[in-house]
């Protein structure tokens, strides 16, 4: 049986963990922190997702976490609940992450499905909107992806998968064919947590690792942002585009 989630799916993973070793800024505190648009990447991930609907946000923090802590907490917006996790390991893949926010204390995640998000991507609110009005099956999750940007460049950076009938059946860099871009924004339940187990014992800690032990198990399916924009920020390159995106959102 489908569950409606649009009344309930109102929490979000967040990784924040990472130290971006590829931007080069000539600054020593987290990716995160850097203005895009005049506003930290951070809190533009944060507000995205408030204006979707999110009203609890659990974020993964490891490099600079007092710094990137302390930002959330003077400049997210309003209405939105903060939790942390910290991920002491934040040197390893993103899978690790994301198991860090398993729990916290007494308050568990994964009690019911939650939007998991990058905090260093720049997206639409319709982005991640059409993830969480999506129904779910047990043990399901969705990726929101991209068919309209073709670009080679970015798609050369980019997460990729490959589909058949709505569903995942390949995600990495290195798919290819590929009919969609990876978005890295997901709506999961627990058992993203048993594959990222699974594929970590297994050496993989990748959360592209666990997504893929999902959909071998035909549980990932493929929802299209349409033409939301987003933007993966791993470079100063990436940041240009970014805000040439929210100049164009801007003047729409």
């Amino acid at each position: 049986m489908f569950a409606s989630r649009t009344s309930f799916v109102h929490r979000a993973i967040v990784l924040a963990a990472g130290n971006g070793d590829r931007f080069r800024n000539g600054s020593t505190h987290s990716k995160l922190l850097t203005p895009v648009a005049g506003t930290p990447l951070l809190i533009r991930t944060l507000t995205s997702a408030r204006r979707a609907g999110i009203t609890h946000a659990h974020i993964v923090l490891g490099y600079d976490a007092d710094a990137v802590r302390a930002v959330a907490l003077s400049e997210a917006p309003s209405g939105l609940v903060l939790r942390f996790h910290v991920n002491q390991d934040w040197h390893l893949e993103n899978g690790r992450s994301v198991l860090a926010a398993r729990t916290l204390k007494n308050e568990t995640v994964a009690n019911e499905p939650f939007a998991l998000m990058m905090g260093d991507h720049v997206f639409e609110a319709d982005a991640l909107l059409v993830l969480l009005r999506s129904p779910l099956k047990p043990d399901e999750a969705l990726v929101g992806i991209d068919r309209f940007t073709t670009d080679p460049e970015i798609a050369s950076e980019a997460t990729k998968v490959r589909m058949q009938n709505g569903r995942i059946t390949a995600i990495g860099k290195d798919v290819d064919p590929f009919d969609a871009l990876d978005t890295g924004l997901f709506v999961c339940q627990s058992s993203i947590f048993d594959a990222l187990d699974a594929s970590c014992r297994e050496g993989d800690s990748t959360l592209s690792g666990g997504v893929r032990r999902l959909a071998a198990r035909g549980l990932v399916r493929g929802i299209e942002i349409g033409s939301s924009r987003w933007c993966d920020i791993d470079t100063k390159d990436d940041l240009v585009m970014a805000e040439e995106m929210l100049a164009f959102a801007s003047a729409k």
